[in-house]
């Protein structure tokens, strides 16, 4: 997997009170992977720098990352991790062998300098960082919006979670098991399957999974099965209920809940179902310029589509409710640019 890393890093004083930005993006799809942001105390601006490199290759060696491309707006960090500068001052040199043993471990990594102007995400962090407020604070940078209407046709993606489960009802975490549809799920599988065949999707693409493709086949479409629209992995939390799991694995459900980077034990981080989703819509897009298609799919895969649609931060994924058999509508236009027409729409249920 190629990954693009952002870092930054400053000083109020230099030295003065510092901290550090990183983000991680998918190098194919440009959604962002992974955040970093943290104070460092008293520290000069070249610390807070090489601060901000370490945090970013040690966030892409979490997520198996085998090649990695590096900008940043320090010449002097750019310059000294690409072998062309001697690193003489003795505090960095610590911080620049831990930079090079996680380049080691990841691979293929490029070092290249960018302006200040192109890294503002990245200064974004380190600055709320510096502020004392969390990276996930920090503005996404997205295309310019207009007021005016387009005049581009966008590619429409409807996104549809399936019907409910016994396991829904029960709220049990449900993530690769195979559940099939309950009788209140196939009633709200056949709504939202009538309001997504009115809308005559060129195509309609389902996770493998019989509950979304039960919901898709009731269109009466073609389906194609994606595996990358699957369920995130909920490992050993796989089937037991919400309490069971707050019950018995609290710090690891709070961890989780902290961080989209954690994973439950044995299973999967939403940072890793965000790569292999947005790589399910980037071929999806690129398949079906300037048409609708439906996706159906389950909680977590829609709730990272409309996080990258919104521009949103991983906070969101804790704040979407996203109903059985609820639909979503989100345009991808070819300049880039995204509108995101409807969330969790359930008028079909009556």
């Amino acid at each position: 997997m190629r990954v693009v890393i952002e870092a930054d890093g400053g000083a109020r004083g230099n030295p003065g009170p510092a901290g550090y930005g990183a983000v991680v993006r998918d190098a194919e799809t440009g959604a962002v992977l992974a955040e970093r942001g943290e104070a460092i105390g008293i520290a000069t601006n070249n610390i807070a720098e090489y601060s901000g490199l370490v945090a970013g290759l040690e966030a892409a060696a979490e997520l198996g990352a085998t090649a990695a491309d590096v900008y940043m707006d320090s010449k002097l960090v750019i310059e000294q991790m690409s072998g062309r500068w001697q690193i003489k001052h003795p505090g960095l040199r610590p911080l620049a062998a831990k930079a090079a043993a996680l380049s080691k471990q990841i691979g293929t990594v490029g070092y290249h300098w960018i302006p200040r102007e192109k890294n503002q995400h990245a200064d974004a962090i380190a600055n709320r960082a510096m502020d004392g407020l969390p990276a996930e604070s920090a503005p996404q940078q997205a295309p310019l919006g207009t007021w005016e209407p387009r005049t581009m046709a966008a590619t429409r993606l409807i996104l549809v979670r399936h019907g409910s489960t016994a396991m829904t009802a029960e709220k049990r975490y449900s993530g690769r098991g195979d559940v099939p549809l309950s009788e209140v799920g196939r009633v709200q599988a056949e709504a939202v399957a009538r309001r997504v065949a009115a809308l005559d999707p060129a195509a309609v693409y389902s996770s493998p999974l019989s509950r979304c493709l039960e919901t898709a086949e009731l269109t009466g479409l073609p389906v194609y099965p994606d595996a990358d629209l699957i369920e995130c992995d909920f490992g050993v939390w796989e089937g037991l209920t919400f309490t069971q799991v707050r019950a018995d694995y609290g710090k690891e459900l709070n961890r989780w809940l902290a961080s989209a980077s954690a994973a439950p034990p044995g299973g999967e981080s939403f940072h890793q179902v965000a790569k292999r989703v947005s790589e399910a819509v980037a071929r999806i897009r690129k398949a079906h310029p300037g048409q609708t298609v439906a996706i159906v799919s389950h909680v977590s895969p829609i709730k990272l589509i409309l996080r990258d649609a919104l521009g949103a931060t991983d906070a969101i994924l804790h704040r979407l409710f996203l109903d059985p058999a609820g639909m979503s509508i989100v345009d991808y236009y070819p300049d880039d640019a995204i509108a995101v027409r409807t969330v969790n729409d359930i008028a079909h249920l009556g």
